[in-house]
Parts: structure tokens; C-alpha cells; sequence
């Protein structure tokens, strides 16, 4: 805009008052004149350059069924070897460029597009998330099995089994056994999972069917999409008691039956207002949170200068749970915070 405003000053009242007048050094204003003057004219094409026939030779070469798949490199490399040289390799670069073909050129296999899982629970027994873990055996290369199904809402483990071998018989097994203890209806739950064989099988699809159960999938070597599975068996294999080895599936089973009953009773969750998974499942979180009002009240009561910031209030149980929320919903959500 100050070019503009100095050249069109410059034509009524010249040069040099026009560029003192608006603060412009008269260099600056030559040196953008050059470079304007040199865009508008059109660049000289190189005596050396390719003709138009040729170019579209080298792009027919590029485009035949023999070279279609092949770099650059492999077609300038195999034309020279049998005695014909067409241009620079560096020019075939070019001139694919310019036709917007600089691209992967080999047949090679492609990974499909997978849909990113969006599953909300906003109560419980709503979504539940399975995962199998392993856990080292008494030598070294020996594992048991560890399956546990998580209510993601609540966080409760509401089934859980430790076996020597990983199959889809067992993994149903555990399902049906949960969603009968439960009291799951059909069309009520989505279950969630990764990819692994127990989790794909046809004889678990149809179970979910029979069930009338919807089924989700984590896309392939994506880890965060299973993340409440992830979290809980990292909270089992950093808990202080967790043992290196465990030396029987039945010293496996007892550790597991004393954590989940700590875990789901005892353990206070940060996800879920630093409420206990059986409170939240089984609907005393409104209770409790009221208790603990009214004991922050009457601390504050008792107290009130050591609470510079008012009464305080406990954390709240969030109202809904998302495994990969909406990026529509975040950019709402920042909006109106």
C-alpha cells in the first residue's frame, strides 16, 4: 500500500518529495521498480532446454506401461544402458512437476483410511472397553493372560479372568458372563476394543450379535484410541504390590481378585471427581459428592480466613465420557470457556 501511495505522489509532485513526504528512502522505491519491471517480463527459455516435442517424449516415456511404477532414477539409468539418453534426471523431476506428478510412483500396497472410534457414555454400563494384558510367568518367555472389561464412565472392572492361553472362546466366555451380571439389554451397549484376534473374531461378532451388543474397533497401530483399557492396566502394573514373575495362574488369579476389589471399592479415580468406580457405577456419586459438601462447609464455617477463595466445593463427577471426542465439540467447548 506505501508503494502504491509514493508512485501515485511521485507522478503529480516527482520522486523525492513524494518518498520525504511519506517516509520511503528513494532506494527502496527504485529497487522495487527493477523488481516489478523484471517480474512482468517473461524469462528468456535457455538455448540448452528442451523443445515442446521433446518434453512431451520424456512425459510419454514416464507415462508407458514399462516405466509407469519406476523413480526417475531407475528410467534414466535403464534408457542409458540400452543407448538412449532422453535428459537429466533432474528434468524428468521437472517436467512431472510441472503436470503434478511428483508422487510415490511404485504399485505398492496402501493402508486403508480407518475411521477414528467416537464413543460417548454419559452413564453407566453404557460402553465398555476389553483388553488382554500379559503377565510374565515364573521363567523367562512364559506369560498368563490377564483379561479385564472396563465400564469407561464409571471406570468399574466389571469383568475380569486370568487364563494361560489367549482365545476368542474365552474372551466370550467373560463377555456373556459380565453382561448377564450386568443385566445388559440388547441395543443398550457398545463394546470397544483393538484389533487383536480375540477382539476380531467372527464367533465374538456374533455373539455381540446374539447379545444385541454394537461393537467398536481402535484403528490398527493406534494406541490411543483404547485409552481407559491402557490407563487401568498401567494403574495395575505400577501398583507398589505388583510383582515382577507371578509363579501359577492361581497366584496370578488371587494378586488380580485382591487389586480389582481394591480398585473398584477403594480407589479413588481423578477422572471421575476422586470418586471410588463403585459409587460412580452404581449411582451414589450424588450422595457422596453432597456429603463431602457439607463437610467442606463446615470446615469453611469453622475456618472461613484460611479459604481465601470462598467455600470450597469437591470435584465434579463429569457429566459425559468420550473416547476421541469430536474435534467440532472441543472447538465449541474452547469457545464458550
Amino acid at each position: 500500500m506505501l508503494m502504491l501511495a509514493t508512485e501515485d505522489l511521485a507522478r503529480e509532485v516527482g520522486v523525492a518529495p513524494a518518498c520525504e513526504a511519506l517516509g520511503m528512502a528513494r532506494s527502496t522505491l527504485y529497487h522495487r521498480r527493477r523488481h516489478i519491471e523484471q517480474e512482468a517480463k517473461p524469462r528468456p527459455k535457455p538455448p540448452r532446454a528442451l523443445s515442446e516435442e521433446e518434453r512431451q517424449r520424456v512425459l510419454d516415456v514416464l507415462h508407458s506401461e514399462r516405466f509407469m511404477d519406476k523413480s526417475p532414477a531407475e528410467v534414466w539409468a535403464t534408457l542409458v544402458d540400452e543407448g538412449e539418453y532422453l535428459c537429466s534426471e533432474r528434468t524428468m523431476y521437472r517436467i512431472l512437476a510441472e503436470n503434478q506428478e511428483v508422487r510415490e510412483r511404485r504399485d505398492q500396497l496402501r493402508h486403508p483410511e480407518y475411521k477414528k472410534p467416537e464413543l460417548l457414555a454419559q452413564r453407566p454400563n453404557e460402553v465398555w472397553s476389553w483388553d488382554i494384558t500379559k503377565l510374565k510367568g515364573p521363567v523367562k518367555w512364559t506369560y498368563f493372560y490377564l483379561y479385564v472389561i472396563l465400564d469407561i464412565f464409571s471406570r468399574y472392572v466389571v469383568g475380569w479372568m486370568v487364563a494361560m492361553r489367549q482365545t476368542a472362546t474365552l474372551a466370550q466366555e467373560l463377555i456373556r458372563e459380565s453382561c448377564k451380571k450386568q443385566g445388559i439389554e440388547p441395543g443398550q451397549l457398545t463394546i470397544h476394543a483393538d484389533h487383536g484376534s480375540p477382539m476380531i473374531a467372527k464367533t465374538t461378532a456374533q455373539l455381540f450379535i446374539t447379545l444385541g451388543i454394537n461393537k467398536s474397533h481402535s484403528r490398527p497401530h493406534v494406541s490411543d484410541d483404547n485409552p481407559y483399557s491402557e490407563s487401568q492396566f498401567k494403574t495395575l502394573k505400577y501398583h507398589p504390590d505388583f510383582p515382577d514373575r507371578f509363579g501359577s495362574v492361581q497366584g496370578a488369579t488371587l494378586f488380580c481378585r485382591g487389586f480389582f476389589s481394591w480398585y473398584n471399592t477403594e480407589h479413588r479415580h481423578s477422572g471421575i471427581g476422586m470418586l471410588t468406580p463403585e459409587v460412580v457405577h452404581y449411582g451414589l456419586a450424588e450422595y457422596v459428592i453432597e456429603c463431602r459438601t457439607k463437610v467442606l462447609e463446615a470446615a469453611y464455617r469453622a475456618h472461613p480466613e484460611r479459604f481465601v477463595r470462598g467455600v470450597p466445593s469437591p470435584p465434579p463427577l463429569p457429566e459425559a465420557v468420550w473416547i476421541n471426542r469430536p474435534v467440532r465439540l472441543c472447538s465449541d467447548r474452547r469457545k464458550l470457556q
